[in-house]
Order: structure tokens, then sequence, then C-alpha cells
């Protein structure tokens, strides 16, 4: 499977908007990460994850884990699709270590996140889980929190750093700058490229929402193989995050979110303003630290290409060794570690 950085440039500016070469980056060597797997959960920690709170936030009952002083600085970690909470599990417990406030939300149609009515649409377009995120911080009175996440949650955590700076402490996201839109989607990519996308139009016809509603368990582990090629992860360690998907809401939301980005699915005109600013791929203003991994399995951006959407203090580190999309499962203590860089730039 190619990388998305072997794509032509001409699609990669199509897609991205900015060609801007890193400064301040780095490279994380796999000696550096040997260590990783021996990162210990202690059983406060474990606790909070396998008996999360809830919390009556927007349209939903959004469930979480919590680990950490209350009186710490509070930094709020948001997972992806495939994924849930236990991807931040480790790096969380040594954040918590730290005396950081660390709080672990499922995104809806994840874990024990529902919806308040049944009535309300099951949407997963990009704004509405933004809009989430911006409730749950209402709803525990956190003003500003630092964010970071992977996949969607990286996704998300750019558009509150874009929309909502003043709620956003330091941001830092795997994979960089992934706001887009329905029209910027419309754009063909060169067939590499389009085939790292397969399950996307695979979830456009009724085939793939039937196909995944019946094999959820057995997709995600394809995913989870495809995305981080080199991670070998065991069958309890995807049996914990797997689940989350048994939420009712789960398949809608997915199959929503993927039909939305490829324009074939409506959002709610509840978010048609935050829509069209995001269509603009506004600037980030707030401390950013970026980072990748070397063998990211997912479609993803080089960083160069969105380097120039970060203007405040920024900077990328690549980590090394055969790190995928699931980067901060599978390399917690440089997670970690981004977080803590991301707070002191923002000093």
């Amino acid at each position: 499977m190619k990388r998305i950085s072997n794509f032509s440039k001409n699609a990669l500016i199509a897609l991205l908007m900015s060609m801007l070469i890193v400064t301040g980056a780095s490279s994380v060597t796999s000696q550096q990460l040997s260590h990783e797997d021996k990162v210990q959960v202690n059983i406060a920690v474990n606790s909070a994850f396998q008996n999360t709170k809830k919390v009556r936030a927007g349209l939903l009952d959004v469930g979480y884990a919590e680990v950490g002083p209350k009186t710490g600085k509070p930094v709020i970690l948001l997972h992806g699709w495939p994924y849930d909470i236990h991807s931040f599990e480790k790096s969380s417990s040594l954040l918590a270590e730290k005396g950081y406030r660390v709080l672990i939300p499922y995104l809806r149609g994840y874990g024990t996140t529902t919806f308040i009515s049944p009535q309300t649409f099951r949407n997963g377009q990009q704004s509405a889980v933004a809009q989430d995120i911006i409730a749950f911080m209402d709803a525990l009175k956190i003003n500003q929190a630092i964010i970071g996440g992977f996949d969607w949650g990286a996704r998300t955590a750019d558009i509150i750093a874009a929309l909502w700076p003043e709620r956003c402490l330091a941001l830092v996201a795997v994979s960089g700058y992934l706001i887009g839109s329905p029209k910027a989607n419309q754009m063909p990519l060169p067939p590499n490229a389009e085939f790292l996308w397969w399950y996307q139009y695979y979830f456009a016809t009724e085939r793939g929402y039937e196909g995944y509603k019946s094999n959820t368990n057995a997709f995600n582990r394809l995913i989870w193989k495809t995305a981080s090629p080199k991670w070998a992860f065991d069958d309890s360690t995807y049996q914990h995050s797997a689940k989350a998907f048994d939420n009712p809401d789960h398949v809608d939301i997915v199959i929503h979110n993927y039909r939305w980005r490829l324009g074939l699915a409506k959002g709610e005109k509840r978010y048609d303003t935050l829509e069209a600013k995001l269509a603009q791929s506004p600037a980030i203003t707030v401390p950013t630290v970026t980072l990748e991994g070397d063998a990211n399995g997912a479609a993803f951006p080089p960083p160069e290409n969105y380097a120039a959407k970060y203007i405040g203090k920024y900077m990328h580190h690549t980590l090394t060794g055969g790190i995928g999309n699931n980067l901060p499962q599978e390399a917690p203590i440089k997670f970690a570690e981004a977080i803590v860089e991301a707070d002191s730039m923002a000093r």
C-alpha cells in the first residue's frame, strides 16, 4: 500500500490547499520507542476506563473516562474510527502522573455515549462532533483545555482550535490538518490515492451499510490491521475497544460521516454556518504539535502540506519504528510527551 505522500503534487494541493516545507520538524527513532510497551496502567486508571462517567451535554449523554487530579490543567483526548477511549489509556495515565486532569469522551456513536432523544438525527458530520465536545466542556464547566486526538479526533480537535480558539489552550493533532468539506472532496485523486479510500466507497452503497452492520467487529479489525500494518496488537487489546462498537447508533453515525464527506448525504441546517467556515480551511493560531507515524497505512497528508495552516507556535514530529494510525496507543509515551510539549508552548 503506497503512502499518500507519493501522490502527485497537484492532487495534494487540491486536497490540502497548502504547500510549505515544515520547519522545526524532528524524527523520533525506533530505539526511543522501544520502551513504549512497558508503560503500566495503575488500578485507578484501569477502573476509570472500565467504569466511565456520564454527563448530559447538548444532544448527548456523554460517556467519558477521567483520570488525574480535579485541580489539574484539563486535557481532552479524542479518539477516531474505528477506535475508542482505550487508545489513550496508557498516555492518560502518564499525564495524570504529571498532574493533568485528563478527560477522554466517547464520540457520538461509540461506547457509553448516547443520544438524549430518539428523534435526533444520527448525524456524523464533522461540525456536529466538534459541537459535541464544546457542549461537553460547557457541561463540565471547563473553559479551556489542551486538546489532542487522532483520526476523527484530530479533525475534531483541529476544528475546535480553528473555530473556538479561546477554548483550546494548545493542540496535538496526529496527521495534522484534517478539516475538509464535501466540495473539496469532489476533486478526484490518482488511482493509488483512491484505493486507500475503498471503505468510503463501500459505505456509499446499501451493500456497504448492510455489510458494516452485519460484520462490524470483523470489519474494524481489518481496518486496525491495514491502518497499522506493523502493530502486533493481540485479541484482548482489540476486544477492549470493540465493545464500543456495540453502541446502537454506531453504524448510522459512521455511515453518515463518510457519505456526508462525499456529498452523498445531507447534513443538518443547524451546522451550516460552522461548515461554511470550515469550507474556507481556516488557519489555526493556537500552539500546536503535530505527529505522524512512519507506518501509517491510512490515507494521510505529508507534514509539509499542512504546516502553513498552523500560524502560531508549531512543531512536528515523525515517529519511526513502525508506528501506524493508532499512534496514541502504539506510542503512548511520545503522545503524552507531545501534550506536555504543546502545554509548554502555550506558556
